[in-house]
């Protein structure tokens, strides 16, 4: 209540005034004006100039006919044509509203505003992102996503990206280059359709928003709207028929990974080299030291279902993983021993091998390879894939002077990415391959 002698108090405005020689720049979902909030629909209404999208135009004349005067109207997809209109607009005082979509400042038309017009000329009314909307209608948290866009850009972010094999992967489609079709085939040629759902998420906000679910053979729908986005998220593969799988080289969405340390595994390319150098025996004694998700030690066994197979891996909850990953594939290890690979051989562990592969044990490498030279049959062989020169200096020695016979090679793989209508190839991480036979 106002004190005596003093005007009674009036209520704020529900909507913040234009103020002249600012710009509004309103976010909008799909759904276009129908979905604005009251303020920025008001400041829609009450302004002089509306710049939006194309796509959008017919629809504002529509939703402003009873307006007491109709703003002009002028189309926004083409900046360079754009910011000179609305500079003289702002220069002659008048109200002016551009409407961009979702939030202006992610990956909108707010960078080039601001690389234009001054900062404090610039008020900013962000609606929820395509990524917001897209999870909210999946109804799934999205703090651990990531999120890549391929507009105009090379798709070679999204590969590497996958490698990765993030949790939940937004991608922002260019339909220009293919869109959803695009983001399919990098994501077969990555090897990874078995580990992730896609989801097609088409006019986010718009009355007739369409979320579903793509089967990996399923077409694209006929119809599919140019305004779109994929999400990509990360889920145990489907238990395949063993029988069915090839004898070796198995696609890496196969797998499965660590919750925690997702795509930390040997890659396809590597592991058939690396099963081609440990030649191995039809019987036998295999150590696969830092198994990780057990993928090379469990293709030996597809090979050579003989051999007795003992994986070793630190990492808690990798037994059951091993175990698991094996139950896929219709083979089993004679032993998963989990902890401190050099505690658990220094007591003994698992019989002496005829192959070694020695792919962990950090800074304990050396130490792991003066077991294996004390413990390795006649015979014998251990392969070390590494990825340092350093490593391949300082492990090379102790093979030598045990009287092994050393090999090494260098393994670069290239997988093919899609680009525009042809084929890019995308590196992999080189690896160094060090190789001792024992020869007594």
């Amino acid at each position: 209540m106002a004190r005596p002698g003093q005007p009674p108090h009036r209520s704020r405005p529900v909507h913040p005034p234009h103020q002249p020689h600012r710009l509004e720049v309103i976010g909008t979902d799909a759904a276009g004006l129908a979905s604005l909030p009251a303020p920025a629909a008001a400041l829609v209404r009450q302004a002089d100039l509306v710049a939006a999208p194309a796509r959008l135009l017919a629809e504002l004349r529509q939703a402003l006919a009873d307006a007491k005067q109709l703003p002009e109207l002028i189309a926004s997809d083409r900046p360079e044509q754009l910011f000179p209109r609305l500079e003289q607009a702002l220069a002659d005082g008048r109200a002016v509203v551009l409407l961009a979509s979702g939030d202006p400042l992610w990956f909108g038309i707010g960078r080039l505003l601001l690389e234009r017009f001054p900062r404090d000329c610039l008020r900013f009314h962000p609606a929820p992102s395509s990524l917001q909307l897209a999870f909210a209608r999946l109804g799934r948290p999205w703090q651990d996503a990531e999120w890549v866009s391929l507009h105009g850009r090379d798709p070679e972010p999204l590969a590497s990206r996958l490698q990765r094999r993030p949790a939940a992967l937004a991608v922002l489609t260019d339909p220009g280059r293919g869109g959803a079709e695009e983001v399919r085939r990098i994501l077969a040629a990555s090897g990874l359709e078995a580990a992730y759902v896609l989801w097609l998420c088409e006019r986010l906000g718009h009355p007739r928003e369409r979320v579903q679910r793509l089967a990996p053979q399923a077409a694209l729908p006929a119809d599919l709207d140019p305004l779109h986005l994929v999400l990509l998220i990360a889920e145990p593969p489907v238990p395949p028929d063993p029988a069915g799988l090839p004898l070796f080289g198995l696609e890496d969405g196969l797998w499965l990974q660590h919750p925690d340390r997702p795509g930390l595994m040997t890659k396809r390319e590597v592991r058939i080299q690396l099963l081609a150098d440990l030649e191995l025996p039809a019987r036998g004694v295999l150590w696969d030291v830092g198994a990780g998700v057990g993928s090379v030690g469990l293709e030996a066994l597809r090979l050579r279902p003989a051999l007795e197979l003992w994986a070793l891996e630190r990492r808690g909850g990798s037994a059951a993983l091993i175990h698991a990953n094996a139950e896929r594939l219709g083979v089993e290890p004679a032993g998963v021993l989990e902890g401190d690979a050099l505690s658990v051989l220094e007591q003994g562990g698992p019989p002496d091998p005829d192959r070694v592969l020695l792919g962990g044990g950090g800074r304990q490498r050396l130490a792991l390879l003066e077991i294996v030279l004390r413990r390795l049959r006649p015979h014998g062989q251990v392969v070390i894939p590494l990825a340092t020169v350093e490593a391949l200096a300082e492990l090379r020695p102790p093979l030598e002077q045990a009287g092994l016979r050393v090999q090494v090679s260098q393994l670069q793989a290239w997988r093919g990415s899609p680009l525009a209508e042809g084929t890019r190839l995308a590196p992999l991480n080189p690896v160094l391959v060090l190789k001792g036979r024992r020869v007594d």
